[in-house]
């Protein structure tokens, strides 16, 4: 049941995101409440500690995409809400597969865009400033005066796409690796 529900609300949320480009809380906080309920009802009090877990581990990343890196706080409860249902262990997967499936999916559309090289090239220098600053403490000041490519509102919106595809496309994903494996 919670694998059917799951899939069907991660479809229905990345159908509002394509056309709207949002996650509506209207969808969001009674999947999050119904897995609070269905997780209490299936394991008593230790089940819905399991689901609280799992709801902050897979919300954890999106909150901090939505606060520093520009994600949307729709995503952020929808993950919340898919771990309120699933657990922590079957979370865990869906957390991995939805990663991929972001990046495969983005780096598909910067390729579509013809933007992939200027992608790959930011993607490398951020990687490369965050081992640099963990390891030393101070920041890299090469890649904080590297010069970018000026980025218009034209082509900035090239590199945006709804997260809500992503997430749908890694729940499949993560469905049938639990199913088949």
């Amino acid at each position: 049941m919670q694998w059917g529900v799951v899939i069907c609300s991660s479809l229905a949320a990345a159908i509002t995101d394509l056309r709207r480009k949002r996650i509506p809380n209207v969808l969001t906080m009674p999947l999050l409440a119904a897995g609070l309920i269905w997780s209490g009802w299936q394991g008593g009090v230790r089940g819905v500690g399991e689901s609280v877990a799992a709801c902050a581990a897979l919300a954890a990343p999106f909150v901090l995409l939505f606060l520093f890196g520009g994600g949307g706080a729709g995503d952020a409860k929808l993950m919340g809400a898919i771990g309120a249902w699933l657990g922590l262990e079957q979370g865990i997967v869906v957390l991995f597969c939805v990663c991929a499936a972001g990046i495969v999916l983005g780096l598909a559309k910067a390729a579509m865009n013809k933007r992939l090289k200027f992608v790959l090239a930011n993607v490398f220098v951020s990687v490369y400033t965050f081992i640099v600053l963990m390891l030393t403490g101070r920041k890299n000041t090469e890649a904080e005066n590297r010069p970018t490519e000026p980025l218009n509102r034209e082509k900035s919106d090239d590199l945006t796409m709804p997260y809500g595809v992503a997430i749908f496309a890694g729940v499949c994903l993560a469905a049938g690796y639990v199913f088949l494996w």
